[in-house]
């Protein structure tokens, strides 16, 4: 009871569900994912604490950065059975549309530029 009450904590804040979703086609470096968001770096990075501790994220360090993507397995069984229609309906928002869009620039830009940037603030 108490993994399934932390993974659905981790999804009842939107700006974790925004950062799930964007990890849903691939990995991407915390300075992505800052940069998407619009928030400060360590407000990020807590949510993707939250979320990597209810078992819904993987993380890895290269060098200076760390990469997150979405768990190979869900921790709790429900959210795997529920993860493609959820997935379906979220896709259609103009919340997840816009995050696309946003991430597609942000995938043409300089990584390296990019996280040095965020170093930097």
């Amino acid at each position: 009871m108490r993994d399934a009450l932390r993974v659905f904590k981790a999804l009842s804040d939107e700006s974790r569900l925004r950062l799930l979703f964007a990890l849903r086609r691939g990995e991407l470096c915390v300075c992505q994912l800052i940069e998407l968001m619009g928030l400060s770096a360590s407000t990020v990075s807590k949510h993707l604490s939250i979320l990597r501790d209810a078992g819904l994220l993987e993380s890895r360090k290269q060098g200076r950065w760390v990469y997150y993507r979405v768990a190979d397995t869900p921790s709790v069984a429900i959210v795997g059975r529920m993860a493609p229609r959820i997935v379906r309906a979220l896709e259609r928002s103009e919340t997840v549309r816009a995050d696309d869009a946003r991430l597609r620039r942000i995938g043409a830009m300089d990584m390296e530029t990019l996280c040095r940037n965020m170093a930097k603030r």
